[in-house]
């Protein structure tokens, strides 16, 4: 039944909400007449500054609640972050209310803390969300498989209960003070029941509290202990406590640490690297994956966690890595030198003399690094005689 109306809601969807686009306006409004819900939802899409001049590239997409309200600020944050290279371009979907306390919370609230016997419509809403938003986002725009889905308060609730539920559906999660004292805490013991029974999740999910009241401010605490004592392999999590900011300004406050941290840097750090050329080769698979395109490290950027390597005295991985290095980049000079760099401080100086006279077969004078080669080569030339009049 679930897949019939997926069927019937993509053919009402394509009549109802395709917008003609135009390059001059990359803020586009669109009227979804939804069977899920039974109504018409309104959502703002706001395309990235290269939409239209690249027309080959997908981008990934961040589903946002309380769209209105929330819009500019992190479309403003997401645009600098791009500018940076922090952060791939992101399509932003906007989904704008219309019964807030029905769709965003997952059960009916008794607490009398709360808005007593409201709720309960979280699921139909995700299921309009997965059926036919995302549907016809898709259809429409140049996306890719990336999705993020970002929600304050009862928002965050419901992001929360969208990644136990429907762990599939959306790869990074954004919950600003998300209200897990909501209804008897389910939600709360649902996420934590989730989380314990996982061994591998890849995922990403960012969570703060700014400066709520005991009890809330004790369920949260329950909540991000739990996450960081039980994180099955992949997840990654971010969580932040702002103890001066209200409830209200959380999203304001914590949205640079959440999308900063959410893609992985362009240039791997040291510290990922964890398992020598298998490490580098699965990261920048992530990376591909987040970005929607192909992402290979820069020459500099290997060579770069080659010589950290070496600082380490791990002889055995920096020289494996310094060979994949010149393996992707087999006319760069300066691959070659890193390697004669290994092996020099290694004292396997023929080696080292074999790679840096290929350096300068590569180089030319005036070149950047041309001295060094020259160096290394005369330094090495003096070691080997002197070891061979040694004996």
């Amino acid at each position: 039944m679930r897949y019939i109306l997926s069927a019937l809601s993509a053919i009402a969807l394509s009549i109802t909400s395709n917008a003609a686009f135009s390059c001059d306006n990359l803020e586009q409004i669109q009227s979804i007449s939804s069977k899920v819900l039974a109504e018409t939802r309104v959502v703002n899409i706001k395309l990235p500054n290269s939409y239209c001049s690249e027309q080959a590239k997908v981008y990934p997409v961040l589903y946002l609640l309380d769209g209105k309200e929330n819009l500019a600020v992190e479309s403003s944050m997401l645009d600098k972050l791009s500018r940076f290279g922090a952060v791939p371009e992101m399509i932003i979907v906007a989904i704008e209310n219309t019964d807030r306390a029905r769709d965003l919370a997952p059960t009916v609230n008794h607490d009398p803390r709360g808005p007593v016997g409201v709720g309960g419509g979280g699921d139909n809403f995700l299921d309009f969300i997965e059926l036919e938003l995302i549907p016809n986002i898709n259809k429409s725009y140049r996306t890719h498989d990336f999705k993020v889905f970002s929600g304050a308060s009862i928002g965050g609730l419901l992001v929360l209960h969208a990644m136990q539920s429907r762990p599939h559906l959306f790869q990074g999660h954004v919950a600003y003070s998300p209200a897990v004292w909501w209804g008897a805490q389910t939600t709360l013991s649902k996420v934590k029941a989730f989380i314990s029974k996982q061994t591998k999740f890849d995922n990403y999910l960012y969570i703060n509290i700014g400066s709520e009241p005991a009890p809330m401010r004790d369920y949260y605490d329950e909540l991000a202990t739990h996450l960081s004592l039980h994180k099955p392999t992949g997840f990654e999590l971010v969580a932040n406590t702002f103890n001066d900011v209200p409830h209200a300004m959380t999203s304001a406050a914590g949205s640079f640490n959440a999308y900063s941290n959410l893609f992985l840097p362009l240039n791997m750090p040291n510290s990922a690297l964890t398992e020598g050329v298998k490490s580098i080769k699965q990261y920048y698979q992530r990376v591909s994956e987040q970005r929607g395109k192909k992402t290979v490290a820069q020459e500099w950027v290997l060579r770069e966690l080659g010589y950290g390597l070496v600082n380490n005295k791990d002889f055995t991985q920096a020289i494996e890595v310094f060979k994949y290095n010149i393996e992707q980049y087999p006319n760069m000079a300066s691959a070659y030198n890193g390697l004669a760099y290994a092996f020099e401080q290694n004292k396997q100086f023929k080696q080292s003399l074999e790679q840096v006279n290929i350096a300068l077969k590569l180089a030319k004078k005036g070149d950047e690094g041309y001295e060094v080669y020259q160096n290394r080569k005369r330094r090495l030339v003096a070691a080997i005689n002197s070891n061979q009049n040694t004996f």
